[in-house]
């Protein structure tokens, strides 16, 4: 029997567990498998062992890993791979099919896009956008963001677009808000490349109310969250992992 094994991020922000469980119920509708279950790969429950547990005990024979990560990095090429290994010694009967990340695609930017557009504030003939990611030690996440922050720049009117990351990477977005600052931009409009909120957003949000009591315009858009974009990219990758 086939399944599908959602693996999320987790956060200790109990609103970022709930967007993330909601989000994949909405995929999970679309999804024509008997057998879906979340998990996560860090402060909440169930871990990935113990989805693979649950499925296996429901009877399941095939089961779709799939990463809900945006980017390839460390968790993706390390501690789910080495998860499966282990579950595959314990289930060996349980064939286990690994999925990919979302990666670079032109639809999630256009995201970008709007998120930009819904903030209804004008734009300026010198608008600077600020892409942040999550950042990591794997050198193909800042490859990817700097990709992303090319194709956007494509996509907008924006007379600048800049990268900073919240972890791992250089530069960070502390330097990447002082930088905005030097560069004299009349706007800037900080667009984080997170699926969910969490603790990341709440630390964007504080850094970003300290440079706006100082005078800057500084623009903070929504993460990527349940977009029907999102929702869309996911059940793709979920369906090319089951026939894959």
């Amino acid at each position: 029997m086939e399944a599908v094994l959602y693996v999320s991020h987790g956060s200790r922000v109990e609103k970022a567990r709930k967007e993330a469980v909601s989000f994949l119920q909405s995929v999970q509708k679309r999804v024509d498998v008997p057998l879906q279950e979340t998990c996560f790969l860090e402060l909440a429950e169930p871990d990935m062992a113990q989805g693979i547990e649950n499925l296996v005990r429901r009877g399941a024979t095939k089961v779709a890993i799939i990463p809900v990560l945006l980017l390839s990095a460390g968790h993706y090429y390390s501690d789910i791979p080495e998860e499966i290994d282990r579950a595959k010694l314990r289930y060996p009967q349980v064939h286990l099919v690994y999925g990919r990340t979302i990666g670079v695609q032109d639809r999630v930017i256009d995201i970008l896009v709007q998120r930009v557009q819904e903030k209804k504030v004008p734009n300026q003939s010198d608008m600077n956008i600020l892409l942040v990611g999550r950042g990591s030690r794997h050198p193909e996440t800042k490859d990817s963001i700097e990709q992303i922050a090319r194709k956007l720049r494509a996509k907008t009117d924006a007379a600048n677009v800049d990268v900073s990351y919240l972890a791992a990477c250089s530069p960070s977005f502390h330097d990447g808000l002082q930088t905005s600052k030097r560069g004299g931009w009349s706007q800037t409009f900080v667009i984080p490349y997170l699926w969910f909120t969490g603790l990341l957003m709440r630390s964007m949000e504080a850094k970003i109310n300290e440079v706006q009591k100082k005078g800057q315009q500084v623009v903070l858009c929504q993460y990527l969250g349940n977009h029907p974009i999102m929702i869309d990219a996911l059940t793709d990758r979920v369906n090319e992992a089951l026939r894959g």
